[in-house]
C-alpha cells in the first residue's frame, strides 16, 4: 500500500504562485510515475502534470505548460508542483497520484494511477 499526503494548497490572486507537495509513504517498489490531477466543481478530473519516477521525464497538460513545473525527490518519495502565473481557471481540488508499472498505460489518464491523495484546494481569484 501507498499513502499520499498533499500540502500547499490555498488561495491566491491571479498572477500569483503556489507550491504543492505530495509525500508518499509505504511501498515504493514498482513505482512508475507520479502525477497531479485536478477537478473543478461540475467537471471531470483532468490531468495536470506527471513525472516518471526513475528517469524524471516530465509531461504537462497544454493548459499549464510553461507555468507549472513538476519535480521529484527520490530519497524522500516527494513530488512537488510549482505553479506560477496562476489564473482563475486553475481553481480546483488538486490530487496527487502514484502509479505502479502494473497499472500504467499513459501518464495523462486517471486509470493509470492506483493510489490517490485526499486532495488540496487551490483557489485563484481575479
Amino acid at each position: 500500500q501507498v499513502q499520499l499526503v498533499e500540502s500547499g494548497g490555498g488561495s491566491v490572486q491571479a498572477g500569483g504562485s503556489l507550491r504543492l507537495s505530495c509525500a508518499a509513504s509505504g511501498r515504493t517498489d514498482g513505482r512508475s510515475a507520479m502525477g497531479w490531477f485536478r477537478q473543478a466543481p461540475g467537471k471531470e478530473r483532468e490531468f495536470v502534470a506527471a513525472i516518471t519516477w526513475n528517469l524524471g521525464n516530465t509531461h504537462y497538460a497544454d493548459s499549464v505548460k510553461g507555468r507549472f513545473t513538476i519535480s521529484r525527490e527520490i530519497f524522500n518519495s516527494t513530488v512537488t508542483l510549482q505553479m506560477n502565473s496562476l489564473q482563475p481557471q486553475d481553481t480546483a481540488v488538486y490530487y496527487c497520484a502514484s502509479a505502479t508499472w502494473s497499472t500504467m498505460t499513459t501518464v495523462n489518464v486517471p486509470r493509470s494511477y492506483n493510489y490517490w491523495g485526499q486532495g488540496t484546494q487551490v483557489t485563484v481569484s481575479s
